[in-house]
């Protein structure tokens, strides 16, 4: 059983940043492709990046492409998410999620095990 934790999630101005961080435990961090995913009321929770337990470039959303940043620490049992020019549509709960061995990383239903979430809110 993994769990997961975010963390950094706050209230930020249009045009600033948050990092956000996701602890895990109880399992093999390395093994477990790890993704991020927001959600908005009444839509479903959507992709925004990931990056696989194998290795190689992060996967992002076409839309937040270039404003985002994933990365991972195996040692730190630690995801993150960098998140610039933030803009009011940003607005959500985030969400990471772990995948063991995981090849489809788009696919919320993928996912094994989940964060509580972390709020973000971006003012205009």
């Amino acid at each position: 059983q993994v769990q997961l934790v975010e963390s950094g999630g706050g209230l930020v101005q249009a045009g600033g940043s948050l990092r956000l961080s996701c602890t895990a435990s109880g399992g093999s961090f390395s093994m477990y492709t790890m993704g991020w995913f927001r959600q908005t009321p009444g839509k479903e929770r959507e992709f925004v990046a990931a990056i696989k337990w194998s290795g190689g470039n992060p996967y992002y959303a076409d839309s937040l492409k270039g404003r985002f940043a994933i990365s991972r620490d195996n040692a730190k049992n630690t995801l993150y998410l960098q998140m610039n020019s933030l803009e009011p549509e940003d607005t959500a709960v985030c969400y990471c999620g772990a995948n063991y061995m995981g090849t489809y990383y788009r696919l919320e239903t993928s996912y094994d095990y989940w964060g509580q979430g972390t709020q973000v809110t971006v003012s205009s």
